[in-house]
């Protein structure tokens, strides 16, 4: 009998990606194309819908090439939470000042609508509960309002479909206006049953969104992985090289879809703390430009500063809570790519490992290890402390005016004195993890094991400080590429071959390796995270004064 497959098809930030995946969870073959981003004025990023779409078919193209169509089972798509604009043809509309007609995509790490999302979170509605109390400028609700308010001849008035970009790429390959419950629910207020708040809508000048039963933002629903139209249409099926028909499942956040594809891994055996406990006792960490924190309960729970409880977000019938941090991957590469002495670390880098070179990030790993001749590398990280919310603080507190703080620089700037900004860099956002983990254990989770994926989950460094700073083991996939594995998730259960999303995580997600906590390091956390909490402190402190008349 032939081996059967599903695709999954990744949007991240700065690339496509997709993946031939097995029905047992194996990746057989995967391609990647990189995407264009606009930044035409501080804070505003954006995309191209048409742009994204086309390198999507050039990557289907390239992992199925081996094999025959009719073999490929089911396909789902994931990307940012980014917001497309189209008009009532379903062509793009700019969304940009004098931006290219084809720019037409607000990218989720847009920080454009600050004073509207401030403005929103005044209103004190009570659709904000299920968003932690405060409205992000990286939700859609205020980049809405920054469109109608800012561009309303050239965009606002023109436009006839928004979309959050998973909820675009689902519609392009099916025909099918049906809204995935992941985006809406997590970004855009929606509440199952009840649905869309139209009080809220008015309330904060979007009535206009009312209008034929909500038709510009989505009016039917349904849960992730659920069979959308008729599989394929002929246009689609032709771009991707695949048989028309073939089932497409409702895609989700690509956070979410790296959620799926680990949180539900069989964990037998490894004799870990979440065994023999429900799902509720994981925690999913999706770690790349940012992160996100996944927990899911068996009832709704409600955790300032923290997003949700959303329900049927990521597992269907269960809710879902998502922590984050704005710039982890993003403030990682800021801080050594800034430093004065990056262009020795590359030259450094190149000469360990002729011709490629050594990955800048490994050789940095394996520069701190020969640093700690007489202690662990942890310990380097003493007198050196940064507060990482260059980019806003999403979780637990909510407030996109922060900035980023590092006390504790010397007058040198040695290859030395890089590596250990490194170090404190990536210690701080685990200390970040901790601080989202704790809002959420008051919260009523009891999250005893993190599930990590993305790109930081390839660094060594990274994911044995998480496990030193939270104190809990930390579990790494089989495949590296869970985000895709996830993906593919949705194209399994679409198609049909598994009854639910619960059961294909089952059979598709598989343990890797446990990184247990050196517990050894817990007092020196411990202190190191009280100057953790004190720098946010200060710059409250900071705040305050200089606002001062």
């Amino acid at each position: 009998m032939a081996e059967v497959y599903y695709v999954g098809v990744d949007v991240g930030t700065a690339s496509v990606r997709a993946a031939l995946v097995t029905r047992a969870g194996l990746v057989v073959s995967t391609a990647e194309e990189t995407i264009s981003i606009w930044e035409p004025q501080s804070d505003h990023y954006v995309q191209s819908s048409t742009e994204i779409w086309e390198k999507c078919c050039t990557v289907v193209k390239r992992v199925t090439q081996s094999i025959e169509k009719t073999q490929v089972r089911g396909i789902g798509f994931d990307a940012t939470c980014s917001l497309v604009v189209l008009d009532q043809s379903f062509q793009p509309v700019p969304v940009s000042q004098h931006g290219d007609k084809q720019r037409n995509i607000v990218m989720w790490m847009d920080h454009r609508a600050e004073e509207q999302a401030a403005r929103i979170t005044n209103t004190d509605h009570r659709v904000l509960r299920r968003v932690g109390g405060v409205m992000s400028p990286e939700m859609q609700p205020p980049k809405l309002l920054w469109l109608k308010e800012n561009l309303r001849e050239s965009c606002w008035n023109k436009a006839a479909h928004f979309f959050d970009l998973p909820d675009f790429l689902s519609w392009k390959a099916t025909g099918s206006l049906t809204r995935s419950l992941c985006t809406l629910v997590c970004k855009w207020t929606y509440c199952p049953p009840d649905g869309w708040d139209a009080g809220f809508w008015t309330d904060i000048g979007l009535n206009d969104l009312l209008e034929n039963n909500f038709s510009k933002i989505g009016s039917v629903t349904c849960s992730p992985g659920s069979p959308l139209g008729d599989g394929l249409t002929q246009d689609a099926a032709a771009d991707l090289s695949l048989e028309p028909g073939t089932a497409v499942g409702a895609s989700l956040i690509d956070a979410h879809a790296g959620g799926l594809g680990v949180i539900g891994a069989d964990i037998k055996g490894f004799q870990l703390p979440c065994e023999h406990q429900p799902l509720t006792s994981r925690m999913a960490m999706i770690c790349g430009t940012s992160t996100c924190h996944m927990a899911i309960s068996k009832q709704p729970l409600f955790v300032p500063g923290v997003w949700g409880p959303c329900l049927s977000a990521m597992v269907p019938g269960m809710w879902l809570n998502e922590g984050g941090q704005s710039a982890t991957g993003r403030l990682i590469d800021h801080m050594v790519k800034g430093h004065p002495a990056y262009t020795q670390l590359q030259e450094q880098a190149q000469q360990r490992c002729p011709p490629t070179g050594e990955n800048i990030f490994s050789y940095l790993n394996n520069h701190l290890s020969s640093m700690a001749t007489t202690s662990t590398v942890d310990l380097l990280g003493s007198s050196l402390h940064v507060w990482p919310d260059f980019h806003g603080n999403r979780s637990p507190l909510a407030d996109p005016t922060l900035k980023g703080m590092v006390i504790g620089l010397p007058l040198s700037q040695t290859l030395d004195d890089l590596a250990l900004l490194y170090l404190a860099t990536i210690q701080s956002l685990a200390l970040g993890t901790r601080q989202i983990l704790e809002a959420m254990k008051e919260a009523g989770h009891d999250i005893r094991t993190l599930f990590l994926c993305g790109g930081l989950s390839k660094n060594a460094l990274f994911v044995q400080t998480h496990a030193n700073a939270t104190g809990l083991p930390v579990v790494l996939p089989d495949q590296m590429e869970a985000v895709l594995i996830g993906a593919a998730v949705l194209g399994a259960c679409a198609s049909q071959d598994c009854s639910t999303v619960q059961e294909a995580m089952g059979r598709m997600a598989k343990v890797g390796k446990v990184v247990q906590p050196d517990l050894e390091l817990q007092s020196f956390y411990e202190r190191k995270y009280k100057v953790f909490l004190r720098l946010f402190a200060h710059q409250r402190e900071y705040q305050v004064l200089m606002n001062q008349r």
